[in-house]
Order: C-alpha cells, then structure tokens, then sequence
C-alpha cells in the first residue's frame, strides 16, 4: 500500500507501538483511501479513528477477517468524530484450521462516503477477552456472502472488549475437544476474568447425549480452570418452517438424529453447573416466526444458496445484536461497554 498525507483524502497520523520491538515504536501505517496495514506482532491492539472530512461523511470499519469492526459512523460536512475499538491480532487471522492471512493488522474503510482524518493503533493494557468457541454460524468466515455472528459481534463493543473468535466451520463437541489447533489451543488463552462463549451443536449430528453433556462439562471446567467465566449459548435455529409457520421440529431446533436436543442439554448443563446462559434458540425462534417464511430469508443464504443454515452478513449482524443485549442483560459485561444499533 502507498502511504500518503492530509492533502490526499486520508491522513495516517500514526503512532504504533510495537511491544515485541521497541526501537520501532513509532512505525508508520501503510494506508490508501480504503485500507490501512500496521505491521504489529500477534496480540490485542486498541485502535483510535478520527473520522470526517471537507464533505459530510460516512464511515464504517471492518479488519483482518471481514470483522466488523465499526459500524458506519456519519460526520457532518468538516466535523471529526472519535472513536475507538480493541481488536484481536493472530495466526491464524481467521478460523483456526484455516490460512495463516496477512501479518499484521489490516483494516479496511467502508460505508457510503468514508473518510478517514486520522488513525492511532497502540497495545491494549487493560482488555478484557471473549473468547468464542463454536462452528461455522459463529466463525470469522473468509468468504462473501457467508458470515457467522462473532464475526459480527466486534461491532458492538467498544475499546476494553476484544473478540478473539476461534469458533471453526464443521465442529461439533467432540471434535473441537479433540483437535489441537482448537481447544487444546484456546484455553491457555485464557485469562482470568475473561468470557468464553460457546456455542457447539449444528454438527453433533451423531453425538449420543451422555458423550454430549460430558462435553460441554469438559469445556465449562476447562474455562473455570483458567479463571475464565465460562458461558453456554443454545444454537441458532435453522429456518425450517412447519406448514403453520411455525419452527417446531427437529430440524429447525437442532435435535439431532439420535433425538439428543442439543438445546435442551445445553440449558440443563448451564443450569447444573451454574452457568449464565444465552438461549440464542429461543431468541432467534422467536425472531425468525415473526419475521415469517419470506422476510427470514434474508438472514439466512437462502435467496443466495438455499442454505436455511448459515447466516448472511445481515443475519449475522442482526444475531450479533441478540447476543450483545444478553451479555448486558445476564450483566457479564456493562451496559456502558457496548454500542446500540
């Protein structure tokens, strides 16, 4: 990328410190009008954009990923606007079981009329993780349309919260546990304090019950061994209407073949083992039936795929905000944490 200055329509006003190196304390940003690169090491940064220009302004930002990072954010025609997130750095940027991505930290100006008039990226001190633990309706998913809702959730946190997403595409309980770039990679990550939601069941197709509640303990003590909060969040549903319109069956509830109902095992875990609970099923359920058979296509990839599964980057931006009002709600983080709308 070519880095330029304030007469172009982006002005990097950089100050990157670099743990790992001092003497490159001040390294600048390469940016161009529509993305800026920081040559930082893995680790978790608090990034610090002025926003606006000559122009009234519209600006959003995403990173690494396609993680939203900053919804679009408007600035009045020569007015700045200040705002801040902490975002996770790591190989790999994405899934854990896929390509290692760009060094660094990447990210990328959208909206309908960006403008950015300044940029800070410094090591975050004081962050406080959540960590997701789930499958491809959560992940970082590397390719448009497909997008899954910790890939959305940045966005509604402000600097203090990082999102570090190791959920991967296709696991179930016993594959997660079971594959060293997954949980035997995540929970040294763990600090205490820190959140872990986890959200493992559209692929526990073959899982018998016991084997599936064992697993889920598995993984809430492992969280607890580390000084982390462990939480136990019920799947998405998959949009699979009755002819009523109505989402009861197997299907759409994720009861698996075996008739183990991943949800109802998840909720009797997390009540046994004093666990909070996010009971996405029910949110979505809910969401879902009203919005009816048509209107819920759009959350899905239906119009694009057929796909009744996986959500589009609306569906997931929409179940990102059902998660962000029960982490406030259930108060495992503050109302004054996050951002509405």
């Amino acid at each position: 990328m070519r880095r330029f200055g304030i007469a172009v329509l982006v002005a990097a006003t950089v100050g990157t410190v670099l743990t790992a190196a001092p003497a490159q304390a001040h390294a600048q940003a390469d940016c161009t009008a529509t993305a800026c690169h920081f040559d930082v090491p893995p680790g978790t940064y608090d990034v610090r954009v002025l926003l606006g220009g000559e122009s009234a302004s519209s600006t959003s930002v995403s990173g690494e990923t396609r993680r939203s990072l900053l919804p679009e954010t408007a600035a009045p025609a020569g007015e700045r606007v200040v705002r801040s997130f902490t975002v996770n750095v790591r190989t790999p940027e994405g899934e854990p079981t896929g390509a290692d991505g760009t060094p660094g930290l990447d990210l990328v100006l959208g909206g309908s009329a960006p403008a950015l008039a300044g940029i800070k990226v410094t090591p975050a001190r004081h962050a406080r993780q959540i960590l997701l633990v789930g499958d491809s309706t959560v992940c970082d998913q590397p390719g448009d349309p497909y997008a899954g809702w910790g890939q959305q959730l940045p966005r509604y946190l402000r600097k203090g919260l990082s999102v570090a997403n190791y959920a991967d595409s296709g696991e179930s309980t016993v594959s997660y546990l079971a594959d060293s770039r997954l949980w035997a990679t995540v929970q040294p990550l763990i600090r205490p304090g820190d959140l872990v939601l986890i959200q493992l069941a559209h692929n526990d197709k073959t899982t018998d019950e016991a084997t599936y509640r064992a697993n889920l303990e598995t993984l809430v003590a492992g969280v607890r061994e580390k000084g982390g909060e462990p939480v136990l969040v019920t799947p998405i549903v998959r949009r699979w209407f009755n002819a009523d319109g109505t989402l009861d069956n197997n299907t759409a509830l994720l009861v698996n073949g075996l008739g183990v109902d991943h949800p109802a095992v998840i909720r009797s875990v997390a009540a046994a083992h004093d666990v909070p609970l996010i009971d996405l099923t029910a949110r979505t359920k809910t969401l879902v039936e009203s919005l009816g058979v048509e209107a819920s296509k759009a959350l899905y990839l239906y119009n694009e795929k057929r796909d009744n599964t996986h959500t589009s980057v609306h569906g997931a931006t929409v179940y990102a905000d059902l998660v962000r009002d029960e982490l406030v709600a259930r108060h495992l983080v503050p109302k004054g944490s996050v951002r509405v709308g």
